[in-house]
């Protein structure tokens, strides 16, 4: 069943929903930071709605819904990355945005550059569809992140911190989908298809290599194509999470849309169910691993 998006929720609400392990937990910590669905009535966009919505990880989360039945938590944001994005840094700012000066300096990424940073710019690639037809004030923006980004983050951080205390490690994963002209989004050549998942470690500095590789091989024995970094690396939570030194692993974990999503109308597709049974099996292959790790 599909559920009914709004262009516009009153505001505030709250920002996440947090599932936290069923039965035994493993310090299994996930997050979905990108299927939120609930349009804040201060976002004052100016773009159509169903292009707006282009941008979610639609339904992310309840693909990955067994995690809490294995031990695993799992957060997940309800608003939208368009409105903030809780997978950047809050200097990541495209200044051109903002009616005045941010009271700080900026670090616009390469994140910022595609008009996709903290604050998006555009609802579609190559800048045909500014989101506002306004600057933003300042207030407005750090309102956003007050009420929004750094709940997010806080709540990631304590249930990261609280599996660490009790176990002395913790795994974590960065749930997201792609879009199937991604290439083309992030404007890079490629001579290859879109693989069904793409595996996330930037480069083998936030999860051990030995993790990273369990994890494409449990989504491989179940008839998916998997690459590694090629063409998402991850950004800011597993940067800022992931020091597989510490025995703290993080890896994201990017799923091709076109395997259970009409992406126009935002519609679960006929492979939806047959997704989420094989997602709950390499759920309980990783959660055996983690607690293996922690014997």
């Amino acid at each position: 069943m599909t559920t009914t998006v709004l262009p516009s929720v009153p505001t505030p609400f709250p920002p996440f929903t947090l599932r936290l392990p069923e039965g035994e937990p493993v310090p299994l910590v996930c997050d979905s930071p990108h299927s939120g669905t609930q349009y804040p009535d201060d976002f004052g966009y100016a773009v159509p709605f169903d292009v707006l919505r282009g941008g979610e990880d639609t339904d992310v989360h309840v693909l990955w819904q067994a995690l809490p039945s294995v031990g695993a938590t799992l957060l997940a944001a309800e608003f939208p990355r368009a409105y903030i994005d809780p997978n950047r840094d809050i200097e990541d700012i495209d200044a051109e945005l903002l009616s005045g000066p941010w009271p700080t300096p900026l670090q616009p990424s390469e994140k910022t550059r595609l008009g996709i940073g903290l604050i998006w710019r555009d609802a579609e690639k190559n800048g045909k569809s500014p989101i506002y037809a306004r600057k933003l004030p300042v207030a407005e923006v750090q309102q956003r992140i007050a009420t929004y980004h750094a709940p997010y983050h806080a709540a990631m951080r304590e249930q990261i911190e609280a599996a660490y205390a009790r176990f002395g490690a913790v795994w974590h994963l960065n749930l997201h989908s792609m879009p199937a002209d991604s290439y083309e989004g992030l404007q890079i050549q490629s001579d290859h298809p879109l693989a069904d998942f793409v595996l996330g470690d930037r480069d083998g500095t936030t999860a051990a290599p030995e993790f990273t590789a369990l994890v494409a091989e449990s989504l491989k024995k179940r008839g998916f194509s998997v690459a590694i970094n090629d063409p998402f690396k991850g950004v800011a939570l597993i940067a800022r999470l992931g020091r597989p030194a510490e025995r703290r692993h993080s890896l994201q974990v990017e799923i091709h849309r076109g395997l259970y999503l009409d992406e126009k109308t935002r519609e679960r597709s006929a492979g939806f169910d047959a997704l989420q049974d094989a997602l709950t099996a390499v759920s309980k292959e990783i959660a055996d691993y983690v607690k293996d790790q922690v014997k």
